[in-house]
């Protein structure tokens, strides 16, 4: 075999080890980031690298409405919205919850979010917020719950805080106090 030829296999060879490796790295990454939402994401599309393309575009497409920061009006609106659910809490932890869910519905549909589904919608802030993203999708799953029959107040407030903390990044988390500064 001519030098050559030993060349360009082993070019073929390391690029596809390469890219071998960069695949199983990317969906570590993404099967990291998104949790659930990238095996229901899999399954619905039939195919990994189908489903990663969608991922890896939701990812793109959160950087984009992150910079979309909510109007000052809007921002105040919420806030007044959301003050209303705590003072609730003490009377009716259930509703409370229910009014802030609904609420972090609408601002995630303010900020141009999916917010019809949940499973978008999780998917969503999985690619924004992934500090959230579990949290999010165990506040949601705690209030399908109690929709269902009852559930602890231990429990309720748990999903309310999680929702708290959403809320805080959504109406004006660390990203936009960030933008606002500089």
């Amino acid at each position: 075999m001519q030098t050559w030829m030993v060349i360009v296999i082993g070019v073929v060879v390391l690029l596809a080890v390469g890219w071998f490796v960069y695949d199983r790295q990317r969906s570590k990454r993404l099967r990291q980031r998104y949790g659930p939402a990238y095996d229901q994401t899999v399954s619905e599309l039939g195919n990994r690298r189908r489903a990663e393309a969608q991922l890896e575009w939701r990812e793109t497409r959160a950087r984009q409405l992150r910079e979309r920061p909510l109007s000052p009006a809007d921002r105040e609106r919420f806030y007044a919205q959301w003050k209303q659910c705590q003072a609730r809490f003490v009377d009716d932890p259930a509703g409370a919850l229910d009014d802030a869910g609904n609420l972090l519905v609408d601002i995630l549909r303010t900020r141009g979010y999916a917010a019809d589904n949940l499973n978008e919608r999780a998917t969503d802030i999985a690619a924004a917020y992934p500090q959230h993203a579990d949290r999010y999708r165990r506040a949601c799953e705690i209030r399908e719950t109690q929709r269902r029959g009852a559930v602890s107040t231990d429990k309720l407030r748990a999903a309310f805080l999680d929702y708290r903390d959403m809320f805080d990044d959504l109406i004006g988390g660390s990203d936009e106090k960030l933008r606002r500064a500089s």
